[in-house]
């Protein structure tokens, strides 16, 4: 599948200083009206009107992201979360959010080599849309990394999951749009979050219940990588949880794997909408943010954590129709015939 190359949009610089009003008598000097003219150009009136036009664009797009965030950076400060109400956090969106989750599989976004296969950079290993808003169930659409992309001008296809090493989030977020169908100004807040920051929030909220209905071994001495986890009731701390999560029994796997990542992302939420849960919030976001790659603020993130602990049960999991798989093929295809937008279904 082909897709048009991201463009880039330049961010508006904010107004650094306060324009002055003006005042001419009739007394002003040569010099005065001089330097008034050097100030305004040889057309006085268009350049108010631009100055003009300059600050209610500015206002406008304040305005914009208010309505989203009335107050994007409210933290209440030294006021403890009270753990029945997690609106105590931070003010909830005013609207739904949808976040582009990456799931790295480097341990740190910024070692240079991944220690994982292949070796290299770093690669996408989960690729989540996350719908968030506190007055409905959150839903999660779990995109196949193994879906074959073609980048314009490319010689052949490539996993979905290799378009972030390719060309980062921008490029990732053009396919995703490109695939699913959905608007252009979709997908504009995202985080990137390597194997470390998984650890570090199940950690922080403690360990986290899970049933597996089999039990799970394996090592690779080339990657430093072990899994030992047993069939049954048990909690994870965050070094299980990631063994959970990257266990691949083989290059078919990534079917099961999703329906494992399923398993951990819904005994996070449970442990965040618990009390332990919203107390434990601040601190973990203080901690993990430092980690991660995102374009949220830490108050955007707290009000997201807060809408999540308000959503109601049950949580949603979507995934896309794919075409039956030929033989030992690697990369999966659509299945074709489907209408747009693949996500979120219309009811």
């Amino acid at each position: 599948m082909e897709f048009e190359t991201w463009v880039s949009q330049a961010k508006e610089e904010p107004l650094e200083r306060n324009w002055a009003a003006l005042r001419c008598s009739r007394t002003m000097t040569a010099s005065d009206q001089g330097r008034l003219n050097r100030w305004l150009g040889r057309s006085p009136l268009r350049a108010v009107l631009r100055i003009v036009v300059l600050a209610l664009s500015v206002g406008a797009t304040g305005w914009l992201l208010s309505s989203l965030w009335p107050e994007p950076d409210r933290v209440a400060k030294g006021a403890a979360p009270s753990v029945s109400d997690p609106s105590s956090l931070a003010l909830y969106p005013e609207g739904s959010i949808t976040l582009l989750l990456i799931g790295a599989d480097a341990d740190n976004l910024r070692d240079p080599s991944n220690q994982a296969a292949p070796r290299g950079p770093a690669n996408a290993d989960a690729l989540l849309l996350i719908r968030i808003d506190a007055s409905q169930p959150l839903q999660i659409l779990q995109l196949p990394t193994e879906l074959a992309v073609k980048l314009p001008g490319g010689d052949s296809p490539m996993a979905l999951g290799g378009l972030w090493r390719t060309g980062g989030v921008a490029l990732m977020a053009d396919a995703i749009r490109d695939i699913l169908g959905l608007p252009e100004q979709s997908l504009q807040r995202y985080v990137v979050m390597p194997r470390q920051s998984l650890r570090t929030v199940v950690n922080n909220l403690g360990e986290v219940d899970v049933i597996l209905n089999q039990t799970y071994q394996g090592s690779d001495k080339s990657q430093g990588y072990s899994v030992d986890l047993q069939a049954g009731r048990q909690s994870l701390n965050g070094a299980q949880a990631e063994q959970l999560v990257r266990y691949l029994k083989g290059s078919g796997d990534d079917v099961n794997r999703r329906r494992r990542q399923q398993i951990l992302i819904r005994a996070v939420v449970e442990q965040m909408q618990a009390p332990s849960g919203i107390i434990s919030m601040r601190g973990l976001l203080d901690e993990v943010s430092g980690q991660l790659e995102t374009n949220l603020s830490t108050g955007e993130m707290l009000s997201l954590a807060a809408a999540v602990i308000a959503s109601p049960p049950p949580l949603e999991f979507s995934q896309l129709r794919l075409a039956p798989k030929l033989k030992n093929q690697p990369l999966r295809q659509l299945k074709p015939g489907q209408a747009l937008p693949l996500w979120p279904k219309k009811p």
